[in-house]
């Protein structure tokens, strides 16, 4: 036991997980995870250390070399890659991006190169091959090459559409324009043209073209404002800032033509938050970190304009890094279409096997004793049935479909354009329709078992609002006139008043706004004084108009709701906010801000108020605020009792609430809106002495200046002052599910496809949005983390003990984890998820290994200690799949993106089921790619999301659409299409067989040569084709009123290895009645005119003709929804069948291609006589009266699900309206609400705090920097 723990700790020895926080960055190595403590290095540790380092010293991987205003620097020798033989390249990327795959020259070679890696077109390329060889064809050779011809040009074809756009797209970003230093001056340069080292310029709104060193900007300080929602989905602007040095020298064109600095960096890579390297210049070097880089991807935001130096150009870019290759997705219908191909292969080879045998035998005992049959060549008959074999390769090809693929590609092409084009998809709102990103996936949203989804922005608006607010004591929000009475109906608050007010705010509770305007209560002033004052806003001025930048949702939407109604945040400077109170402007001096972060959830602002008290403000979660709370605070007990109403996990209610009647009335209202969701956040102030403060912000500023270990030194210095709050109230915002949520997952849930939301929100905001959207119920039992660990490790224990010695006698029974019965559901955090599934960062072990050899002993012993923790592991990862899985839902909050993609995951791995994706983040993106399906929501997040899926659209509620209509659709119709192209090629191709026992088995074909090649390319195309286009078998709004027709799909009920033998075993009985009926009758018959017709040319055109009748007419029975189209192409198919034979048959053509077209007359001469006609029809009659007698019996005695629908269809045309579940009244329970959500990540506090943002003044481009100006900014940072 103690070697299996020797280098790695197990999650028993690890500390509780917490729920609170995301457990590590995707991004942190173990070395990282070590360093985050203090650790005392043993003895013997330093000891080997030393020794690790003598022997191999430690180099730093800073080898990137840019040299500013010098190409030529880059050009040189050892900066060169060998690409080919000879031929080199620098190693530095040009900025041209190339996401085409071809040009004029390598088109048509790499395409036929990519098309003859198909088996089967490969398959074809060589029979064309042997059938060049006379002593083996009997088949003419067009036979083979006009098929393969039409599906190798309509694939290229294809192939040569789709890189023609992209090469548009490139050419359209290549070609973009931005100023670049040529010549000591600025000129318009295209991105293609920019080259690693150059000096750029851009400017307001502009996308960044290349990853730069930020030099200087327009802005104080050089700051620079970017929008990086097409590179992480994030909205909010991130703001980077130049070095001192830079911005002081480099504001003036002539300095940047001069600048000479010398770049040593990190080699490229994907890390987007991190970057190392240093700039040499003027005999000094500075460090550069990402806070000076500008990634390509980016828009310059708020910032006039701004100089960058080209670090890393076109493919080395970080955000071209991360592209990375999309994996290549192939349905389950691929893959079983694939082994059915194998299959095909192996009857042919079997086949083609034993009538070589046939042939040779029948060689030995006739052929060599019939002197008429004699050719001319003394071969031995085995020969000659090893020549046969594959002449019957040859004439048996058929079996293998060579148009299946390209018809396949035709089908799903147009099936994409159907989603393309549904209108019940589009977003008028942001004019956005569905679109299928990929044409290959289509029948495969017909199979989904399980949907992954994300929450913000996707099962919600991700728009907050201001809902509610509670001001001591008084909750406000409700549909209230100026005199307190309620009313259903109100018109909302007009603040038309307050000329600050953006017009955006609804809100219905007139008494609040009389009570500001009026100023009764003191508080309600203060309340909103405290919204406007305690945040880290940026503000700036667009067309006359504030423009707030926060640094997340949450908080903007608290300060634009103090701004309409009328306490509005006007500017901020280093040491000053103003605000506009009511109308009048008045300016606080800021004494210190105390900036958020994820452990002390909360943040707070001390000012200094105009009557020259000192005040503290605070907001916060208020699992934090409570335990800082004055223990005289008069509605302390009151506010928590109505917080922790409804028990320990999900807290109800939104503030403090004296009187429990008043708490009933809010319950009455808001039970109105079950769909209401609301993000609370305590408010509360604190009034500092004086000489409290001083003592205080001595600390204050010593911690804020310490070199190591600043943030846990600040955040201890804060806690000292945040204590003893006074709780003036709370807020409740409101991140409003998208329309048709609810209805869109009960109707999932109805076609049993499971839902699991996988976000990075906390707990209690993640569960109050199962309820909304109703995956999660009133009934339902809810399991977390600590619940199933144990039921896990109870399992685990017991599997250990059925692991003995009689093990493998005892067949394993699959034992649930709950009683049946009951509606449960699960909500892990994404600590639990690691401590469950053995995925914690492992530890290594306190004693460095020396690279010395082990003995054989250790290495076996560490190698099985190996594989037991990684046996232990997949079956502790199988155990919580199979536990997840008996649940109706499951919620996983507080998880990174990589975690979401392990869940995505292990659900594939250890169910094999079809699973479906869904966000609209650039922290979906792993999980988009590792589903089976991954669907893109166009949102507030950028388009990363939707440029990694395969299909997009606006809304969540389209996805019911995509799955139980497309979806449902495109599987029908791919499985119908597959068995009657199987079923079609048997009947046509089996009938040489049959007729090989009759011609000697000498691969004689039994159809005319022409026949044979046009059989597949135009006489039966276009109907199939038509069929899985077009074919459904019941309307759009029943599939989608009837979400049970969808389980067909799961089940793969509709095309599987059964129906593949029955349509096997149909064209095997269709070749049969196709070729004896015919036989029997030629074998004695005698024409009108008193000639026989049994010749081979006519025996041939009546079966042909036969044939083609009934497997036209097979389609028809296979029709569920018959338009002009399938009828004209049914019939016209036959049409164009006759009209081509008697065309091939006359003796015009015969006259000019004698040696190809030697069928003349047949067609003619055969179909005059009555008799033959007769045949033909009895012919069909046989192969189609079962077939219709089986459908009609089917049909009546065991109808499915869609038969019955199908019958009743006109009395369900009207669609039933979806009608929300009803909710279980609880007393005392309000309007479900969370913890407010702050950015992951700091706010603005530092910045504002150094004065950088401060905008006193721009500098204009070729400006002088001032010394005055100079020396100003230097004594504002000091």
């Amino acid at each position: 036991m103690n070697t299996e723990r020797d280098s790695e700790t197990t999650f028993e020895e690890d500390s509780q997980p917490n729920d609170e926080v995301v457990p590590y960055s995707d991004d942190e190595t173990e070395d990282e995870l070590e360093d985050q403590g203090p650790a005392v290095e043993p003895e013997q540790n330093r000891v080997n250390r030393e020794a690790e380092e003598n022997r191999e010293p430690f180099k730093k991987d800073c080898t990137w070399q840019v040299k500013a205003n010098d190409r030529s620097f880059h050009e040189q020798p050892h900066f060169m890659n060998t690409k080919f033989f000879c031929i080199k390249e620098s190693k530095y990327a040009t900025n041209a991006i190339k996401t085409y795959k071809y040009n004029v020259f390598t088109f048509l070679p790499m395409n036929l190169f990519e098309q003859f890696k198909r088996a089967a077109n490969f398959y074809f390329l060589v029979l064309l091959i042997l059938q060049a060889i006379p002593q083996i064809t009997t088949l003419a050779w067009y036979t083979t090459l006009v098929p393969l011809l039409v599906v190798l040009g309509i694939t290229a074809i294809k192939d040569l559409v789709d890189d023609v756009a992209r090469h548009k797209m490139d050419n359209e970003i290549n070609n973009r324009t931005c100023e670049v230093i040529k010549d000591g001056r600025f000129k318009i340069a295209k991105w293609k043209e920019i080259q690693v080292g150059d000096v750029i310029r851009l400017k307001k709104n502009d996308f960044i073209p290349a990853d730069i060193l930020l030099l200087s900007s327009s802005e104080p300080n050089s700051l620079c404002y970017v929008e990086t929602a097409e590179l992480d989905g994030e909205t909010n602007l991130k703001f980077k800032m130049a070095l001192e040095i830079t911005h002081q020298h480099l504001q003036k064109e002539n300095s940047l033509a001069t600048f000479d600095g010398f770049i040593e960096c990190e080699e490229p890579n994907n890390r987007l938050d991190k970057f190392t390297g240093t700039l040499f210049w003027r005999n000094t070097s500075f460090p550069l970190d990402a806070d000076k880089i500008l990634l390509r991807g980016c828009v310059i935001r708020n910032t006039d304009f701004c100089h960058g130096l080209v670090i890393f150009a076109g493919a080395d870019t970080k955000i071209m890094k991360n592209s990375g290759k999309t994996r290549f997705k192939r349905t389950k219908i691929d893959y079983l279409m694939n082994y059915m191909v194998y299959t095909i292969f192996v009857v042919l080879i079997l086949l083609s096997a034993g009538l070589a045998i046939g042939h040779a035998y029948w060689e030995a005992q006739v052929g060599n004793y019939s002197w008429y049959l004699y050719d001319g060549e003394d071969t031995t008959p085995s020969y000659r049935g090893f020549l046969n074999f594959w002449g019957y390769i040859i004439v048996l090809n058929t079996l293998v479909p060579i148009s299946l693929y390209v018809s396949v590609e035709v089908i799903r092409l147009g099936q994409s354009y159907f989603i393309n084009w549904d209108l019940q998809m589009y977003y008028p709102e942001k004019d956005t329709p569905a679109k299928a990103r990929t044409t290959t996936l289509n029948e495969q949203l017909g199979q989904i078992h399980y949907i992954f989804s994300d929450k913000t922005g996707t099962l919600t608006q991700n728009i907050m609002t201001f809902k509610k607010c509670c001001i001591n004591g008084q909750i406000y929000g409700d549909h209230r006139d100026a005199s307190q009475n309620s009313h259903s109906k109100i018109e909302p608050v007009d603040f038309s008043w307050n000329t600050y007010s953006d017009g955006k705010l609804v809100f219905y509770d007139h008494y609040l706004v009389e009570q500001i305007q009026s100023g009764k209560e003191p508080e309600v002033r203060q309340f909103f004084f405290l919204l406007a004052v305690c945040h880290t806003v940026m503000v700036d001025r667009l067309d006359g108009q504030l423009n707030y930048q926060a640094a997340s949702p949450d908080e903007g939407a608290l300060v634009s709701a103090a701004r309409n109604f009328g306490f509005v945040f006007l500017t901020r400077t280093q040491n000053t906010i103003t605000i506009s109170e009511l109308g009048t402007e008045r300016t606080y001096s800021v004494l210190a801000i105390l900036d958020f972060n994820s452990d002390r959830k909360r943040m707070s602002i001390i000012v200094r108020t105009l009557e020259g008290n000192i005040r503290l403000y605070c907001k916060g979660a208020d699992t934090v605020i409570y335990e800082r709370l004055h223990r005289m605070n008069p509605t302390k007990q009151e506010t928590q009792d109505a917080l922790d109403l409804s028990g320990k996990s999900t807290k109800v209610g939104i503030c403090s609430v004296p009187d429990a009647d008043f708490l009933g009335n809010d319950l009455a209202t808001s039970s109105q809106h079950p769909g209401e969701t609301l993000r609370t956040l305590c408010l509360c102030y604190k009034e500092i002495e004086e000489k409290e403060f001083e003592e205080w912000n001595k600390k204050f500023m010593a911690a804020s200046i310490a070199s190591t270990n600043r943030d846990e030194a600040l955040d201890k210095v804060y806690e000292e002052i945040e204590k003893d709050l006074i709780l003036l109230g709370a807020t409740a915002i409101e991140d409003k599910l998208q329309d048709g949520v609810p209805e869109t997952i009960s109707k999932l849930a109805k076609a049993d496809i499971k839902i699991w939301v996988l976000t990075g929100d906390k707990k209690e905001t993640a569960e109050n949005i199962g309820f909304a959207c109703e995956l999660l119920t009133e009934d339902t039992t809810i399991c977390y983390g600590e619940d199933i660990s144990a039921l896990l490790h109870t399992r685990m224990g017991n599997q250990r003990n059925r692991s003995g010695v009689y093990a493998k006698f005892v067949p394993q029974v699959h034992e649930p984890f709950f009683p049946s019965g009951g509606n449960r559901a699960l909500i892990i955090t994404g600590s639990w998820l690691n401590e469950i599934l053995l995925e914690k960062k492992t530890k290594r072990s306190k004693i460095l290994k020396l690279k010395f050899p082990r003995t054989e002993e250790e290495r076996r012993m560490r190698t099985q200690s190996k594989r037991r923790l990684e046996a232990k592991k997949e079956q502790q990862q199988q155990n919580f799949v199979d536990l997840a899985c008996e649940c109706s839902a499951v919620i996983c909050c507080r998880v990174t993106p990589k975690q979401k993609a392990m869940v995505v995951d292990l659900v594939k791995r250890y169910k094999k089921a079809i699973t479906l994706a869904i966000g609209d983040g650039a922290n979906d993106v792993n999980m988009i790619k590792t589903a089976h399906i991954g669907v893109g929501i166009s949102g507030q997040e950028g388009m990363q999301a939707v440029m990694s899926s395969d299909y997009s659209f606006a809304q969540f509620r389209y996805l019911q659409r995509l799955l139980l209509v497309h979806g449902r659709w495109s599987y029908i119709r791919m499985c119908k299409f597959l068995r009657y192209f199987f079923y079609k090629n048997f009947s046509f191709t089996l009938v040489h067989f049959w007729y090989s026992f009759f011609n000697g088995y000498s691969a004689q074909t039994a159809y005319e040569d022409w026949f044979i090649t046009l059989y597949n390319v135009i006489y039966t195309s276009l109907p199939v084709l038509l069929m899985g286009l077009l074919d459904q078998d019941v309307s759009d709004k029943l599939s989608l009123r009837f979400p049970e027709l969808y389980m067909v799909g799961q089940r793969d009920l509709l095309f599987n290895y059964r129906r593949f033998f029955v349509s096997l075993l149909h064209g095997v009985l269709t070749s049969l009645v196709l070729f004896f009926i015919p036989l029997g009758a030629y074998l004695q018959t005698v024409g009108q005119d008193g000639e026989a017709p049994s010749d081979y040319q006519s025996f041939a055109v009546t079966i042909a003709s036969a044939l083609v009748i009934t497997v036209n007419f097979q389609i028809g029975l296979d029709t569920s929804y018959w338009t002009f189209v399938n009828a004209f192409s049914i019939f016209g198919s036959i049409a164009i069948y006759f009209g081509i034979m008697f065309d091939l048959h006359s003796a015009g053509i015969h006259v000019l291609f004698p040696s190809a077209f030697q069928f003349t007359g047949t067609a003619s001469n055969a179909l005059r006589q009555p008799y033959i006609w007769l045949t033909i029809i009895l012919t069909v009659a046989v192969c189609l009266l079962p077939v219709v007698a089986t459908r009609f019996l089917s049909m009546t005695i065991w109808p499915s699900e869609s038969d019955k629908i199908q019958k009743h269809r006109k009395r369900l045309k009207a669609e039933e309206q979806w009608k929300r579940r009803q909710n279980v009244f609880r007393r005392g329970v309000s309007a479900r609400r969370s913890a407010y959500a702050f950015s992951h990540q700091r706010g603005y506090a530092d910045l504002i705090s150094s004065g950088r943002s401060i905008r006193k003044k721009r500098y204009p481009l070729d400006a002088v920097i001032a010394d005055g100006t100079a020396e100003y900014r230097r004594t504002v940072e000091s």
